[in-house]
């Protein structure tokens, strides 16, 4: 009997651990499976991400128009009425050139960030994997980061003349440092143990590159292609400010400083107003999505 009574304990025990490890499995089954998307309804969406933004507007055009109305600021060629400025939308949109100003500085802004991401990210690379490059180029890169893009435009000018490809070289020199830098971080974050498992499983050379370093350096990655397209953005915006010319057309920057030279605020208005669309229009289309899925894939973010 006694010895009945002194193995029972032992029994629950295993018994106990048994249904511990069990239910550890059960844990790790369910984080493993994947669910299917789910419908968000329109009702959630419309409260949860339509209603802020919009009213945060409203809020910015109400303020706007009481401060004209009550001749707080009652200087139209310091703040124009927000109706004098969409006076401005809809003559250039009648003239047909409200697209053009557009197109002209987004096709310019898209292409030269291309041209940056295939230049920087290879760059990025070599600066985060070779030591002795890294020791050499990288204190420059930071540099180069905090340099004002508009110091560039006045170079750009006389190496290239009043053309694209100086537009171009422009946004390559402000865009490219970011970009590099941001891969560079994001490798310095990729846990060792991440590296010496690639190569254990036979992951080398271009391999490992591709297959190990890249999708764990993604994160800090993605950051520096949205600094870098925001750089871009700023750098192209300075270089039509300050060059001018009939073969460049008219992009935003160049209607900002067409406003300034004909004293019209509500042209000035418009130029800053759709500067700042665009600028928005781009992170929610393009960088926004590609941030929630990479945290969403780790982990990170849960679906809402």
């Amino acid at each position: 009997m006694a010895s009945t009574d002194s193995t029972t304990p032992v029994k629950d025990k295993a018994a106990g651990g048994g249904q511990d490890l069990a239910g550890l499995e059960a844990g790790l089954d369910a984080l493993e499976t994947r669910t299917g998307p789910t419908r968000v309804p329109v009702r959630q969406v419309l409260v949860q991400k339509v209603l802020p933004p919009l009213t945060a507007v409203v809020l910015v055009l109400v303020v706007w128009q009481a401060l004209v109305s009550f001749k707080i600021v009652d200087d139209p060629t310091k703040l124009p009425s927000p109706s004098a400025v969409w006076d401005e939308v809809t003559e250039a949109w009648k003239q047909g050139t409200l697209l053009d100003f557009i197109w002209t500085s987004v096709s310019r802004g898209l292409l030269g960030f291309l041209f940056a991401l295939v230049i920087g990210t290879p760059l990025g690379l070599i600066v985060a994997r070779v030591r002795f490059i890294r020791a050499a180029i990288g204190p420059i890169l930071s540099g180069l980061q905090s340099l004002p893009s508009v110091a560039w435009v006045p170079p750009a000018v006389l190496w290239l003349g009043l053309n694209n490809q100086m537009m171009y070289a422009v946004i390559l020199l402000g865009a490219v440092p970011s970009i590099a830098n941001g891969l560079v971080s994001g490798v310095d974050q990729v846990p060792p143990l991440f590296l010496r498992a690639g190569r254990t499983l036979g992951a080398t050379g271009l391999k490992h590159t591709w297959h190990i370093v890249l999708p764990a350096a993604l994160p800090g990655y993605l950051a520096g292609l949205k600094q870098g397209w925001a750089f871009s953005w700023r750098s192209l915006m300075a270089a039509e400010i300050i060059a001018s010319s009939p073969d460049l057309g008219v992009g935003l920057g160049q209607l900002l400083e067409n406003g300034r030279n004909a004293s019209s605020m509500p042209m000035i208005f418009l130029a800053i107003f759709l500067i700042l669309i665009v600028g928005i229009a781009i992170d929610l289309l393009i960088f926004s999505p590609l941030e929630r899925r990479v945290l969403r894939g780790r982990g990170l973010l849960v679906k809402s």
